[in-house]
C-alpha cells in the first residue's frame, strides 16, 4: 500500500480540505471516546452539503461538540431506500454529502448498506473517512487469532433462531466476533456456551474506549457464570468474541470421547449427553449429538 498523501485528493472550491462535488464520504465517528474522531473527518463533515444520519437528535449532540452545522438527513431501517434513492439524486446534481452512524463506521451494522449501493450502481463515487470501528478495536486488543475472523454482528433476538444461528456457526474456523445489547448479553453468551462449547475461549470486550472499559477472558462457561453472578456488569455495549472451533479441537477429543462412552452405557439420553459434554468442552452441541446418535445406529 502507498503511503498517504494529503494532496491526493483536489479540495472542492466551496467545500475545504478532501471534498468533492457529487461525492459520499463515509465518515466514522468515535466509538466512546470524542477524541478519535480525525481532523479529515471533522473536515468532511464540515465541508459537505449535508449529512444522512441514523438519528439525526443523536447525530446532533456530537456535530454540536465539533462545531458542525449542517442539514441532517434522516437515514434508518424505515426509509433507507426512498432516502437512499433522494440521497442519490442529490448527488447526481452536484451536492455533496456525508454518511454517519451512531458511533463507530457506518454501513457495517448500521444503515448505510442500501445507499452505498444505490450509489455505487449509479455510478456515484462513494469514499471512505475511516476511524473508529467497535468489532477491530476488540479484535485488535483480545488476544485471539485475528486472521481470519468472522463478523456476525447482533445475533437474533428470539431464543430458538439465536441458537440455531450459533449451531450454524459452531464449526466455523474463524474467530467469531459478535456485538450484543446488555438486555441480550447474558442469554447470548449462555447459548454460545451450550452450542459453540462451553470450553471455547472467549473474550467479552465491554463499553470499548469509554471510561468503564473492560476486556474480560475466560471459557464460554466462566464468562457466562460471571455474568449471570454480577462480576462482569450487564451494562453497556458489548463486543463478544469466540476463539476459532479448530483452535481448540484437538485437545478434549478424548475426553469428550470417554465422557460420551460412559455416558452412553448409562443409557443417557442423546440430547442430556449433548448437553453435558458441550458445557464441560469445546466442543459443540450439535456435533456432539450427531455422534452420539451415530454411535447409537452402530450398536
Amino acid at each position: 500500500m502507498s503511503s498517504p498523501n494529503a494532496g491526493s485528493r483536489p479540495a472542492s472550491e466551496t467545500g475545504g480540505r478532501w471534498v468533492e462535488p457529487g461525492h459520499l464520504y463515509v465518515v466514522a465517528t468515535p466509538i466512546g471516546n470524542l477524541a478519535d474522531i480525525s481532523e479529515r473527518a471533522v473536515s468532511v463533515l464540515k465541508g459537505v452539503d449535508f449529512i444522512a444520519c441514523e438519528d439525526t437528535r443523536h447525530a446532533r449532540v456530537l456535530l454540536d461538540h465539533l462545531g458542525v452545522r449542517k442539514e441532517l438527513v434522516a437515514l434508518h431501517e424505515y426509509n433507507e431506500r426512498s432516502a437512499s434513492e433522494a440521497i442519490s439524486r442529490r448527488l447526481g446534481e452536484g451536492q455533496s454529502a456525508a454518511l454517519i452512524s451512531d458511533a463507530g463506521t457506518p454501513a457495517i451494522s448500521d444503515p448505510g448498506e442500501v445507499l452505498v449501493r444505490v450509489l455505487v450502481e449509479a455510478g456515484v463515487p462513494v469514499v471512505p473517512v475511516p476511524g473508529a470501528s467497535a468489532v477491530i478495536a476488540a479484535l485488535s486488543a483480545a488476544g485471539l487469532p485475528a486472521r481470519p475472523f468472522w463478523f456476525e454482528g447482533f445475533l437474533p433476538s428470539q431464543d430458538k433462531a439465536r441458537r440455531d444461528r450459533l449451531e450454524r456457526l459452531a464449526g466455523v474456523e474463524a474467530t467469531l466476533v459478535f456485538y450484543e445489547a446488555p438486555h441480550r448479553i447474558v442469554k447470548s453468551v449462555a447459548a454460545a456456551a451450550d452450542r459453540l462449547g462451553g470450553a471455547r475461549s472467549a473474550v467479552l470486550a465491554r463499553e470499548v474506549t469509554k471510561r468503564f472499559e473492560q476486556f474480560a477472558h475466560g471459557s464460554l462457561n466462566d464468562l457466562a457464570d460471571r455474568l449471570s453472578g454480577g462480576e462482569i456488569p450487564a451494562r453497556g455495549e458489548f463486543v463478544f468474541l469466540v476463539a476459532p472451533a479448530a483452535e481448540q479441537a484437538d485437545a478434549p477429543a478424548a475426553e469428550a470421547e470417554a465422557l460420551i462412552s460412559a455416558l452412553i452405557e448409562e443409557g443417557v439420553a442423546p440430547k442430556t449427553i449433548a448437553r453435558v459434554v458441550s458445557k464441560t468442552t469445546s466442543l459443540a452441541r450439535n456435533a456432539i449429538y450427531a455422534e452420539v446418535l451415530a454411535r447409537r445406529k452402530e450398536s
